[in-house]
Order: structure tokens, then sequence, then C-alpha cells
């Protein structure tokens, strides 16, 4: 067993997992500050009981992402000592950045807003939300920083064997810090709408609190119609082009470009093979991906083979960059055709007509669709992490050469295990916490709490 892959799966195992919870809490804390919005400033009582209601799922998903997020701190100075050593003058600066003005502010006025609520004036309860949604916003920033200084690095000297920082402006606003933020946000704006529009279809579905989960319903829906254009448009093209012009041997990987050809096409659909590395079967659009991304469709973009073999992912690392990459565009493209439906559906009504056959899968898509936007998430972080292989600092530092050397293979192992022995259980409970509740629903007192 090879120690550094077991380390890099167990890094993929315990992000993996953790990262399912902050795009949620993101989107869903934006949705509620509109929720908690409407009941302020209109004194609707239905904005007041989504907010409790949907309050209670974000604090179920804030109290396990937190759980699951402070285990990968300690893995730089576990598996990856070298690397710790390498970047810890640059890497330290944005996590303890994230800790003291993200993390603090987002965690205080969560409490403020969870157990503030008769206590304060509604402004204030609002602005409480507000604040969380906003800390929940620059967290994100801050680790995006981090990560991406590992992608585009910036503002350093390499000094005695380590990188050593310079420029903390240069640091932080690396060339793709910007481009991944926005992104990211934006994708995480999606996962909420699509968590809030899935639980909404659930109950309508289930006849319970239709007139609540009408409202919640119908604001999901052109919520994440216009954050999944944003994804496609600007967000999306821009972190495209900064890729292709910061890091061209992923950007050749993402779009395998396997071999250099001037009509610079697009792929939409193909079946890659490793051994040698060929696309099977393409869909393209010739000239397209040069005018995308240079505004040229005649301009050379530089394929793998341009590149030297020990400066790219190969093999499998190769395989799943394309595919993720584009899997996460296929999702993306769903986004759009389900929001858009949604909108549609809910125009001129409170919620979907349950008489009608084609609302009534529109709804079952909607429910079964409410995991995929953090799928597309994961997709994404894998498109990055892996497309930048075999560098862990682009350029500066391999992965092989940053692991551990006094970590053994059989401790990594056990560790993996233990790992996901806990992770199951957290994701059950998370899970039955969330479930829970949804079967209750946010039916005001008084009112039936379930419709068999």
């Amino acid at each position: 067993m090879d120690p550094v892959i077991l380390a890099r799966l167990q890094f993929a195992l315990t992000i993996g997992f953790h990262f399912i919870f902050p795009p949620i809490t993101i989107g869903l804390a934006w949705l509620l500050v509109i929720f908690e919005g409407m009941g302020w400033r209109t004194g609707n009582e239905q904005w007041t009981i989504l907010g409790k209601f949907f309050g209670k799922l974000f604090a179920i998903t804030f109290a396990v992402g937190v759980a699951t997020g402070i285990v990968m701190e300690f893995q730089f100075g576990m598996n990856w000592a070298t690397y710790s050593v390498f970047v810890g003058d640059i890497f330290g600066a944005p996590l303890a950045a994230e800790g003291i003005f993200a993390f603090f502010l987002e965690s205080s006025f969560l409490g403020l807003y969870l157990f503030g609520r008769e206590r304060v004036s509604k402004g204030v309860h609002w602005f409480s939300i507000l604040m969380v949604a906003t800390g929940a916003t620059i967290s994100a920033f801050w680790i995006i920083v981090a990560n991406s200084w590992q992608q585009t690095p910036a503002g350093f000297v390499l000094r005695n064997g380590r990188a050593e920082l310079t420029d903390f402006a240069a640091a932080v606003f690396n060339p793709s810090t910007l481009p991944r933020f926005f992104h990211t946000v934006v994708a995480s704006l999606i996962a909420g709408a699509f968590f809030v529009a899935g639980v909404s279809a659930l109950l309508i579905l289930r006849k319970q609190a239709l007139e609540l989960a009408g409202r919640s319903l119908k604001v999901a829906v052109g919520f994440g119609l216009v954050a999944s254009l944003l994804a496609v448009f600007p967000t999306g093209h821009f972190h495209a082009e900064q890729v292709a012009h910061t890091q061209p041997a992923k950007f050749a990987a993402i779009e395998g470009l396997y071999a250099s050809d001037h009509e610079s096409p697009m792929v939409i659909f193909a079946l890659p093979q490793t051994q040698p590395p060929k696309l099977n079967a393409t869909v393209e659009i010739p000239g397209l991906l040069g005018w995308m991304a240079f505004g040229d469709p005649n301009a050379e973009i530089k394929a793998l083979s341009d590149f030297p073999e020990d400066e790219t992912p190969r093999g499998n690392e190769l395989w799943l960059t394309f595919v993720s990459f584009h899997n996460m565009v296929a999702l993306g493209m769903l986004f759009i055709a389900l929001t858009a439906a949604g909108v549609l559906l809910t125009r001129k009504r409170k919620h979907p007509d349950l008489g009608s056959p084609m609302a009534k899968w529109w709804l079952r898509l909607m429910v079964l669709a409410t995991p995929l936007p953090v799928a597309a998430c994961e997709l994404g972080w894998v498109t990055a992490e892996v497309g930048r292989q075999p560098w862990i600092v682009q350029g500066l530092l391999r992965t092989r050469d940053a692991a551990s050397v006094t970590v053994t293979a059989g401790e990594i192992l056990a560790s993996i295990i233990l790992f996901g022995v806990v992770y199951l259980l957290l994701g059950s409970l998370w899970f039955f916490l969330l479930w829970r509740e949804v079967r209750v629903g946010p039916a005001p007192a008084g009112e039936a709490k379930e419709v068999a």
C-alpha cells in the first residue's frame, strides 16, 4: 500500500464529506435572509414560520458541518508534514483569518438568530441572519484564498526550502482567487435553492402546509434560476478563462485536449480513454473553445502533448479530471432547465397544480434533484484538485514530495476506516434529524402537522 495514495484518499474522504454542508448552509442562509426580511417588512406571519422551519434545518446542517470541518486541519500536520513546512508561512494566514473574521461572526450571530427571536426586535433578528450569511460567505472566501494560492501561487519568495510571504495582498488576490470565489458562492446559492425547493416539493406532494410550502418553493426556484444562470455566465466563463491563461495544462486536461488542434474544439460529449489518452465518440464544436477562452476561434490552445508528461495529470487522474468537469457542466444545464420549469409552473399559482401530471412529475424530480447541486460542487472540487496533479502547489511542490515520511500506510488505513465509520454515523444522524423536522413540517400551532 502506498502511504501517499492513502493520505490522498483520506483527505478526499474528510474534505469530500465536509463539503456536503458548507454549500447548503451558505445558500440556505441567504434564503433565510429573504424569508426573515419578508416577514419583518410585510408583517406576514407565514414568512416567519418559514424562517423558523428552515432555520432549524440550517442549524442541524451547520452543526454537522462544523464537526466535520475541524478534522481537516489536523491532517496537514499529520499526513502532510513536508507540505506544512513548505507553505506554513502563507497557508496559516487565511486559515487564521477565516476563524477570526468569519467563523466567530457566523457562530455568534447564529446564536442570536436561533435563540433571540422573541428577545430582540424583528429588525435586529433579521440583521442576525444577515450576519450569519455574510460570515458564511466570508468564511468561504478565506478558505478559497488558501486553496487558490496552491493553484496560482503569488506574493512569495522561496527561501531555505520554504515559501515565505512577501506580499499579503498579492497572495490573497492571486490570479485564481476571485474567479473561484464567485463561482463557488454561486454554486452554493444553487445548493441552498435546491435544498429549499426539494423540501418544499416534498411537502406539497404530501399535501402538507401547501400555502407555506408553495411560498418557499416559488422563492427557491426563482432564486435558483438566477443563480444557475450566473454559474454559467459570468462566473463559470471567467473561471474557465482564468484556468486557460494561468493553468494551461489543467485546462487541456479538463477540455480533453490531448493533442494539438488548431480548431480548438469544445467537446460536448466524449468517452475518454487513458492509454493512450484519447477521446472516443466525440461531439464537439470546432473553434468554440478558443473563442470562449481567448476571444479568437483560431486561437492555438496548448494540449497535454505540449507539456512534459511528469507535469500533467495522467492515467486515472486524467480520466477523472475530464469526467468530473463535464458531469458538473451537464448538471449545471439540468439546474437551469429544472428551475426554469419551476418558475413557469409557479408563475400564476401559490403552488404547482397537483392535478397536473406534469406538475407532479416536476415536483418528484425536484425532490430527487435536491442533492445534485452538492454533487456538482464535489465534482468541481475534484476537477480543481485532480486537474493540477502532480502538483500540490502548482509548479513548486509535487504531491508525492509533500507527504509525511514517518506516517505508515497501516496507520493511515486504520484512520480511514475509523473516519469512514464516524462519518457514516454523522451522515445518518444528520439525515435522520432533517427528516424528522421535515415530517413535522412548517405548519403553525393549531394546524394538522401531517397529512397521511
